[in-house]
Order: structure tokens, then C-alpha cells, then sequence
């Protein structure tokens, strides 16, 4: 591997980009979730356009937030989770990873439920017999399949998702100049807090953080040399910023649509079905099959990338790799599908169940964030790819906006 890096130190450019792209995009595949899906069709049906800022700012905050745990995974050739376990005391390592399988579990929940939503719709079939047989198909999946297969598999879908989605943008009868507005200008609606933060939980999401982490250093890029390692980083930056700002583009367009179609018309979405409605203009009486479709496939590829994050979690608490075929990384793929699975079974409202999934994730969020920049902030732990002077007061300016939203939303739902 070490030859290989030597070799071919003066050769990466040009088209050579391409070998490196990939990471980014199964991370992306996090965000265009059924989880995003919920709380960007009750962010545009309720509140219109004015919740489309939240979008651009969760996006600019995770390329930030990504890119450093590519950083980490590229200098150190370890995990956030392997990394925390390491230069971190053991009663907070553990603690922190607690709270992260935790929320990887309320990640599993809302993919699980929204694919089982997919198959109702599609099959009629009930939602906890439907759960089951997700569960099950993702199992089947993570066990058998590489992550450059499943890396070539969400380009594709996300590109399937996207086009979709952006499509309906040119069909659709939508105000741009309020939504152009809405991107740009910070505004909080009365009782739109819960909303807000279920949209930030969606797009920031700390499983995605373990799981880039995770796939930079199972490439092993760590032993390259650091001439090949410099120019590395620079390709997983744009591999970063061009996957996350496609799932912006799509992100917003749902919430575009959703404000277009219901919220237009005085109708706030209650179910996830409801948003079939999204489709009719393009396809007709097809459209409660392609949506369906669409949710079962989203619901799916993203169990698939919570169960890897779930698996690098849980293996470095014992200082480990993900390694599909060690017990420590099956177990916490087990931890996480079968935990969302039997969170499912207590959930009397699935729609209001993904919200609030979203939203335990931003509580959770500020924990993983501030771990993660202590790490890629330090020079025991970086070396000389330690974040600069700049990088550190514009990656700590996201910490306190990630700490200040989680104080309004607990105040919002304690007074």
C-alpha cells in the first residue's frame, strides 16, 4: 500500500480525482432519508419558504463539519469513535459513544419506519411486519457487500433522487422570490422551533460524522506520503462540498415543492403520504407507486449507512476498525438495526416519530461535534495537519450555533 502511495505521488491529478470520489456521497445518502423527507415536507407545508435558510446553513455547517472528519480519518488513519476512545479520559469516551449509538438508534428508527411507510403504500402491508422485513434486508446487505459496491450503488441512487426532485422544480408553481428570500434570511416562525431543529437533526446528522471518518481511514490514505496526503486532502474536500451541495439542492427542492403544493392550499402534511401529492403534477396516478418506491429505496440505502456508522461506533470503543466480519463491529450493526427496530413497536405516530427522531439527533449533535473538534483542534492528535488559527474560530462559531439552537429548542419545550 505504502508503494502505491510512493509511486504515485506525482501523479494524482486531472481525471485521477475520480478514484477518490465516493465517500462523500454515501455520507450524502444520510441526508436524503426518510427522516429529511418528514421534516422537509412539514417544514414546507407548514411554514413555506422561511425555512429554507436552515437548509443552506446545515449545509455549509456539515461540508465544514465532514471535511474535518475526513481531516481526522486522513492524518490520524482513525475513526472519530477510535480517535475519542485514545486521547480522550474512559468515562468520557464511553459516554460520548453511549449517546452516539443512541442516536444512531433514533437514526435506524426513522429509516426502518419510513421504508416500512414505503411498502405500506406500495404493498399495503403493516408497518411492523414491514419493519421486520427491512430490518432484515439491511442485515443481508451489510453483511455481503464491500463499501466500494455500496459507495457505486448511493451515486446512483442520490443521482435517481435528485433528478427526480429537481425536475418537479421546472413543473411546479413556485414562488422563487420568497423562496430565494427564505435561503438566505434567518427567520423563525411562531411554533416553528421543533421544525427548525428536526430539519438541522436531518442535515447535520452525528452518524454521518463517525461514518466519513470511518470510510477516509479504511482506505488507510494515513501512509501516504505527505505530499500525496496534502493533495488527498484537497480531493476529499471537493468530494465533500459537491456531494453535501447536492443534498442541499435536493433537500430544498422538497421543501420547495411541499411549500408550493400544500402550503399554498392551507394544508399542513400529517402523514408521510400526504406527500405523494408532490408527484402528481409529473406523474400522474403513478405517483403514490413512485413515491413509495422512492421512500422504500431511501428508507433502505440510509438503514444501510446507519447500521456502518452503528458498527464503527461500537468497534472503536474497542479501539478498532469497522471490520464487517469482527464481532465487536457486528454487534453494534446489530445494536442499531435491531434498537430502531424495537423503538418502532412503541411509536403510535409515525410521521410525528420521524420528527422527533430528527430532533433527538440535534441534541445530540453538539457532543459529537465538540469531540470531533477537539481532536482535528490538536496537534498531539493531528500532527502537522492540525487545523489552523482560522479553520478553529469558524469550526467553533458552528459549535455554538449547533449549542445555542439545542438551548432554544429546550426552552421552546420547557415554557
Amino acid at each position: 500500500m505504502l508503494g502505491f502511495f510512493k509511486k504515485h505521488t506525482l501523479k494524482l491529478g486531472g481525471l485521477e480525482i475520480f478514484k477518490y470520489i465516493g465517500p462523500g456521497f454515501l455520507v450524502a445518502i444520510g441526508f436524503i432519508d426518510p427522516g429529511n423527507w418528514a421534516s422537509n415536507m412539514a417544514a414546507g407545508s407548514k411554514f413555506g419558504y422561511s425555512l429554507l435558510w436552515m437548509i443552506t446553513l446545515g449545509t455549509v455547517m456539515l461540508i465544514i463539519l465532514q471535511h474535518n472528519a475526513a481531516h481526522l480519518g486522513i492524518a490520524t488513519g482513525l475513526c472519530i469513535s477510535e480517535a475519542v476512545t485514545k486521547y480522550f479520559k474512559k468515562w468520557i469516551g464511553i459516554g460520548l459513544m453511549a449517546t452516539a449509538m443512541i442516536a444512531n438508534i433514533s437514526t435506524a428508527l426513522a429509516e426502518i419506519l419510513g421504508a416500512a411507510i414505503g411498502l405500506n403504500m406500495l404493498l399495503n402491508l403493516p408497518l411492523i411486519p414491514g419493519s421486520i422485513f427491512v430490518t432484515i434486508v439491511v442485515l443481508v446487505m451489510v453483511l455481503s457487500n464491500s463499501y466500494k459496491r455500496l459507495e457505486r450503488w448511493m451515486i446512483g441512487f442520490v443521482a435517481l433522487i435528485g433528478i427526480s426532485f429537481l425536475y418537479e422544480l421546472t413543473i411546479s408553481d413556485i414562488s422563487w422570490n420568497p423562496a430565494l428570500i427564505g435561503w438566505i434570511k434567518p427567520t423563525i416562525p411562531m411554533g416553528s422551533i421543533p421544525i427548525l431543529m428536526s430539519v438541522l437533526g436531518a442535515v447535520v446528522m452525528p452518524h454521518n460524522l463517525f461514518l466519513h471518518s470511518e470510510i477516509i481511514q479504511s482506505r488507510q490514505w494515513n501512509i501516504a506520503a505527505e505530499t500525496v496526503k496534502n493533495r488527498l486532502l484537497k480531493y476529499e474536500y471537493i468530494d465533500t462540498i459537491f456531494a453535501m451541495i447536492l443534498g442541499w439542492a435536493i433537500n430544498s427542492a422538497m421543501i420547495i415543492v411541499a411549500a408550493s403544493v400544500f402550503y399554498s392550499s392551507g394544508i399542513e402534511v400529517t402523514e408521510l403520504s400526504q406527500a405523494q401529492e408532490t408527484l402528481k403534477p409529473l406523474l400522474g396516478s403513478l405517483a403514490a407507486n413512485v413515491f413509495g418506491l422512492s421512500l422504500l429505496a431511501a428508507g433502505i440505502a440510509s438503514s444501510v449507512t446507519a447500521a456502518l456508522a452503528g458498527g464503527s461506533i461500537f468497534s472503536g470503543i474497542f479501539q478498532e476498525s469497522f471490520n464487517v466480519k469482527d464481532i465487536h463491529s457486528k454487534t453494534g450493526i446489530a445494536i442499531t438495526l435491531i434498537g430502531g427496530l424495537i423503538a418502532i413497536f412503541f411509536i403510535s405516530n409515525p410521521f410525528q416519530g420521524l420528527i422527533w427522531s430528527q430532533i433527538f439527533l440535534s441534541f445530540q449533535l453538539p457532543w459529537t461535534v465538540i469531540a470531533l473538534l477537539l481532536l482535528t483542534s490538536s496537534k498531539k492528535v493531528m500532527g502537522r495537519h492540525v487545523n489552523s488559527v482560522s479553520s478553529n474560530i469558524v469550526n467553533w462559531s458552528i459549535a455554538a450555533i449547533v449549542i445555542f439552537l439545542n438551548i432554544a429548542l429546550l426552552a421552546d419545550q420547557l415554557l
